[in-house]
């Protein structure tokens, strides 16, 4: 209980300096004027921002935007606390599932206090991810599961590596989405695209839907020959001219994006990744 408390200590500090920050940009923007922003402004779509002049300052409409504190590798967190991620324990599932709750009642808190729309984001941190365990490397150590790769989990996801089912998955994170109003999303990941099997993917997004995900993706690769546009899954060549010229698509946060594009932290976790079996 000691290293939990110390934890909730720790993630207050934060919460509160992740706030205070939201709401000091928020107090710079909000003195801009019309004049400022001319186009974004200027086209009256912002919610309250039609009557106003080019004098006035822009507070009264950008006050309906959101300032979301987000949030990535809950599945490390519940390592160094535990010694299993939520995959892995019922225990350490249960756990994950009050920090997050927790954090959005502190978000919460915040939207009362400050009188705006603070919200709690569910991020995959793109460049981030990376860049923070490269420095939690260097204060605290290899800490296995912890620090020992090129990346923190994507916000309360399972680890990449972690063998599990399709409907596991989809079961465990769809707790989690509910508290993350900022945004969220679950991937399920297939060995091959699903082309010839339509029912397969109703189910899955089904169960999705059953399981209370807001928001849900399914990755699968996608290799192209550049050489004679032969489409598949290639190892190193094409398999029809034998070229080496391979096009590799794979999802990235959210969108998706040719292999090579990819940053460090990212490219870990893409060799990283396992199929969902069924």
């Amino acid at each position: 209980h000691g290293e939990l408390d110390t934890f909730y200590r720790g993630l207050d500090e934060l919460l509160d300096l992740a706030a205070r920050q939201l709401y000091h940009r928020y107090r710079i923007q909000a003195r801009l004027k019309v004049r400022d922003m001319p186009f974004l402004m200027g086209q009256g779509l912002y919610l309250d921002s039609a009557g106003l002049k080019p004098d006035d300052m822009i507070a009264g409409a950008i006050k309906h935007g959101t300032l979301s504190i987000g949030f990535i590798g809950l599945a490390e967190a519940l390592v160094a606390l535990t010694g299993n991620h939520h995959g892995q324990s019922i225990d350490s599932y249960e756990l994950g599932l009050e920090i997050v709750n927790y954090m959005k009642k502190r978000v919460d808190e915040y939207a009362e206090e400050y009188d705006l729309n603070y919200t709690l984001l569910a991020t995959p941190a793109e460049g981030l991810s990376g860049r923070f365990i490269k420095m939690d490397r260097k204060l605290f150590g290899t800490i296995p599961g912890v620090t020992d790769k090129g990346y923190y989990t994507n916000s309360f996801h399972i680890p990449v590596a972690y063998d599990i089912s399709i409907a596991k998955k989809i079961a465990l994170e769809g707790a989690f989405h509910r508290y993350a109003n900022a945004g969220h999303i679950s991937y399920v990941e297939l060995d091959a695209p699903p082309v010839h099997n339509p029912e397969a993917v109703e189910a899955i997004i089904r169960q999705m839907a059953e399981s209370d995900m807001g928001y849900a993706g399914i990755n699968f690769p996608i290799d192209e020959c550049r050489s004679c546009g032969t489409s598949g899954l290639f190892d190193d060549a094409c398999t029809s001219c034998g070229s080496e010229d391979i096009r590799r698509v794979r999802r990235i946060t959210g969108y998706l994006s040719t292999v090579d594009r990819f940053n460090d932290g990212k490219a870990a976790e893409l060799k990283d990744r396992k199929s969902h079996f069924i």
